[in-house]
């Protein structure tokens, strides 16, 4: 492992431990073994390594998908293992994405949310394109701005679930199918 990628897994580390706010730069290069000085070769702040776990998270999510949606299955079948993979990866990485929304609302690289999410945007977009050319969905849907919409219903159901409440396995399935409900529906 490179001196950067164990900056990111030391801060990522830090921050679910001791929060965003009580975590210092000499905690991150404890925890990862490097000099003070290494750390400010790649980045200026502790801040400023949060694009780096936007990145980070954004792997993962896209593992996900890739490990549990099923491409030769039906749009329908897709999306519900779009969905659930979402639901996963935030039970799996709650402590991560906390800490990635604390970090990235107290730094001035939110802006960047949107380039980084690029690769998540763009395999629904794909998904929404081919389902629509083939008609399983209507043809009036608008893939690039629907894919934004149903990436931020999703991740938001599952954000609401997994990190500001405390619901019961009945509560989280039922969210779930009501989100694989609504979202066919909308987009029939």
């Amino acid at each position: 492992m490179n001196k950067k990628q164990k900056i990111i897994e030391a801060t990522i580390e830090q921050f679910i431990n001791k929060g965003v706010e009580g975590t210092k730069i000499s905690d991150i290069v404890k925890a990862a073994g490097i000099a003070q000085g290494t750390f400010y070769l790649y980045f200026p702040s502790k801040f400023s390594v949060m694009p780096e776990i936007a990145k980070y998270a954004v792997d993962e999510i896209m593992k996900s998908i890739e490990e549990n949606v099923n491409l030769d299955e039906s749009f329908d079948q897709k999306i519900e293992q779009l969905i659930k993979a979402v639901f996963q990866i935030n039970e799996q990485k709650k402590e991560l994405f906390a800490i990635l929304y604390a970090g990235l609302a107290q730094s001035e690289h939110l802006k960047q949310w949107e380039s980084i999410y690029a690769p998540f945007y763009e395999w629904v977009y794909n998904l929404l394109n081919e389902a629509s050319q083939k008609g399983e969905i209507r043809s009036t849907v608008d893939a690039s701005r629907t894919s934004r919409i149903l990436i931020g219903l999703f991740e938001s159901t599952a954000e609401q679930l997994y990190l500001y409440d405390s619901p019961t396995t009945k509560e989280i399935q039922a969210q779930y199918e009501e989100l694989v409900k609504f979202t066919k529906s909308a987009l029939k």
